[in-house]
């Protein structure tokens, strides 16, 4: 493929790959409100829609050997999603309510995902070990997502423990416009999802294949294509909903898309690829980008879980953060 070839490719790609995400995105919003679904659920169900751009262009770059673009795609996506979502909701939402029990969840899981893969990268523990010790989390979490307040009711673990889990989903559902009917609400979105992941891999694998051939074309290092060209085209169906929540006020939803689409990258496009041996080794610059996304959710949930909600500062702290790291790849890329 020549580079005249490769720039329209490119072009195409992303507008596909973007309009089909958002689409996606669309269909489970409307599936979450058919089923009332709780915001937590509903978070991880639309991150795991937004977040198939990156995952897709992630993994197209590790089967063609593209091992820096594929890491640099997950740590600049994670560190844009933390800016454009809590960072730039803030600044458009302020005050942002977040219940307590579902921030200390989602900060909980989010920290600890990011935590063990900064150990796997940085050799403090093995491949195997590291999606153990992930598992041990997640899928208790994932149980009582999916076990949902009703359940949790039913299990009799005492008041008091009722009552902190049945908080952990975060504010009830609200309908953002009337009640559609079930065909249009779960029957039809659901046949349509599968078509709709089919358009993102195709795009993605076109927006991959097209962004080497122009960055060889270039000159450009292929690992900041990675961590700045494709991890920020990728996330902007992630920007667009996690503003979305923001304006509508849906705190618990914003926070657990934007920890949950962080913690998807971090599984998907390296603790499972070190695992299969696809991954080789790391420089020091993948662990800096993980201590400072490390900061930034730190940072964020701190922000978010002050008394009224972030405001202005408070998301002009996060946008700070990411110019650091932005600066940072800059410089050790280039």
């Amino acid at each position: 493929m020549t580079p005249p070839e490769a720039a329209p490719l490119f072009l195409a790609s992303v507008v596909i790959t973007l309009v089909a995400a958002g689409v996606f995105a669309g269909r489970l919003d409307r599936v979450g409100l058919r089923l009332g679904l709780p915001e937590t659920l509903l978070g991880l169900l639309t991150a795991l829609a937004s977040d198939s751009p990156e995952v897709s262009s992630a993994v197209t770059a590790l089967v063609r050997g593209e091992h820096g673009v594929a890491v640099g795609v997950v740590v600049g996506s994670n560190a844009f999603n933390l800016a454009a979502m809590l960072g730039l909701g803030a600044i458009v939402a302020t005050g942002i309510r977040v219940a307590r029990e579902a921030l200390f969840l989602e900060a909980f899981v989010g920290l600890w995902v990011t935590v063990v893969v900064l150990l796997l990268v940085a050799g403090g523990v093995g491949a195997t070990g590291c999606l153990v010790l992930i598992a041990a989390v997640v899928v208790p979490y994932l149980a009582l997502l999916v076990l949902g307040p009703k359940r949790i009711r039913r299990l009799g673990l005492g008041i008091e423990s009722n009552r902190f889990l049945l908080h952990t989903f975060g504010e009830g559902h609200r309908a953002a416009e009337p009640r559609p009917a079930r065909e249009e609400a779960l029957l039809v979105p659901a046949m349509l999802l599968f078509a709709d992941l089919a358009v993102i891999v195709a795009g993605s694998i076109g927006m991959v294949t097209s962004a080497i051939v122009l960055a060889n074309a270039w000159g450009i290092p292929h690992g900041l294509v990675g961590v700045l060209v494709l991890a920020i085209l990728t996330s902007l169906p992630n920007a667009a909903t996690g503003v979305r929540f923001a304006r509508q006020q849906r705190g618990s939803a914003l926070v657990s898309e934007t920890l949950n689409s962080n913690s998807i990258n971090l599984v998907v496009g390296i603790a499972i690829p070190a695992t299969l041996a696809t991954l080789g080794t790391f420089t020091a610059l993948p662990v800096f980008d993980l201590v400072w996304l490390v900061v930034m959710t730190v940072a964020g949930l701190a922000l978010f879980g002050r008394r009224g909600g972030p405001g202005h500062f408070e998301g002009a702290v996060l946008i700070a953060l990411y110019v650091v790291f932005v600066i940072v790849q800059l410089v050790a890329l280039t």
